[in-house]
C-alpha cells in the first residue's frame, strides 16, 4: 500500500506529474492564465511566459490546455520538446501537429510553409476557429525554429492573426528571443513566473493539493513551524515544495508519526531531500 493510501488519501498529493487537477492558481500562475488567456481570445499573436526551473511552467501548460479544450471554437496543438535539428524537421513537426495530411509526399520547406499558411486560413478565416500552438521548453528553440515562427506569426488578416503562439521556457528563452528583433516586436504579452512570496499562499498550496488528494482528517499533517520551515527551505519553489512535502509524508510513515512538524522538515533538509 502507498504512503498517502495508509494517511487516508486516494491519490499521491505531490506528483512530479503536471496533473492539472492538482493546479494550484497561485497569484503568479492566475495572472499569467488570465492575461495568456485573453491574448488567444483577442487573437494577438505571440504570447511569452518565463519562468526559472521549477517554478511551474509545464504544469501551467497542461491548465491552459485543459481550459482551451473547454471551447469548442479553440483548436490545441501542444509541442513539448522543440528541439529540432533543422527547419524541415520543425516544419514537419509543426503539420503533423496541427494534423496536416501530406500523404506521404516530399515537398519543399517553401511549399510546406504554404500549405500552414492554407491550414491557418483555412481554420480561422473560413471555419472561424482561433488556431492555438503552444510550445513548452521554448527555450531549446533554434534561431532557424523562431525564424519559422516569425513566419507563421506574418499570417494574418486585417483583424487579427491566423496563429496564437504561446512560447512556454526558462529564463534563457529571452536572450534567444533578443538575437531576433523581429519577433520580439511581434510579442503581445509577455510575463515572468516567480516563485510563492507569502507563506500563507504556500500553506494553501500545500492544503489545496492534500485536499484534491482526498484527506479529510481532522488533524493538520504539518504543524505551521513546518510551514515555516518548509518556506524557508524552498523559497516558495513549487517543485522544491512538493518533493520536500512528498518526502516529509514517507517520514510520517516510515516512523510512525501522525503529523510533519519542524524537527521533521530540518531533518530532511540536513539530509538534502529537498529537491
Amino acid at each position: 500500500m502507498s504512503y498517502y493510501q495508509l494517511l487516508g488519501m486516494t491519490k499521491e498529493p505531490f506528483s512530479t506529474s503536471p496533473d492539472p487537477q492538482f493546479f494550484y492558481a497561485s497569484h503568479e500562475h492566475k495572472a499569467a492564465l488570465i492575461k495568456a488567456m485573453i491574448e488567444v481570445r483577442l487573437k494577438r499573436g505571440l504570447s511569452v511566459i518565463m519562468g526559472d526551473v521549477g517554478t511551474g511552467k509545464t504544469t501551467l501548460c497542461r491548465k491552459l490546455l485543459q481550459m482551451f479544450k473547454e471551447r469548442n471554437n479553440i483548436e490545441f496543438s501542444m509541442i513539448l520538446d522543440p528541439d529540432f535539428s533543422d527547419e524541415t524537421i520543425f516544419l514537419d513537426s509543426l503539420m503533423k501537429a496541427f494534423g496536416i495530411n501530406t500523404d506521404h509526399r516530399i515537398f519543399s520547406s517553401a511549399e510546406r510553409k504554404e500549405m500552414l499558411q492554407d491550414f491557418l486560413f483555412q481554420k480561422t478565416v473560413e471555419e472561424d476557429k482561433t488556431i492555438v500552438l503552444l510550445i513548452d521548453e521554448a527555450q531549446k528553440l533554434s534561431l532557424p525554429s523562431l525564424e519559422i515562427l516569425r513566419v507563421l506569426l506574418n499570417y494574418e488578416t486585417n483583424d487579427f492573426k491566423l496563429l496564437q503562439l504561446v512560447l512556454v521556457g526558462q529564463l534563457e528563452l529571452q536572450e534567444q528571443l533578443r538575437q531576433l528583433r523581429n519577433v520580439v516586436d511581434r510579442i503581445s504579452f509577455k510575463y515572468i513566473l516567480n516563485p510563492i512570496v507569502e507563506l500563507s499562499e504556500m500553506k494553501e498550496l500545500i492544503n489545496f493539493r492534500l485536499k484534491t488528494a482526498g484527506y479529510a482528517g481532522n488533524t493538520p499533517l504539518f504543524t505551521d513551524e513546518a510551514f515555516r520551515e518548509i518556506y524557508e527551505h524552498t523559497q516558495g519553489y513549487p517543485r522544491r515544495i512538493g518533493m520536500l512535502c512528498h518526502n516529509a509524508l514517507r517520514e510520517l510513515i516510515m516512523h510512525d508519526k501522525t503529523v510533519v512538524t519542524g524537527d521533521v522538515i530540518r531533518h530532511l533538509v540536513a539530509q538534502e531531500i529537498i529537491i
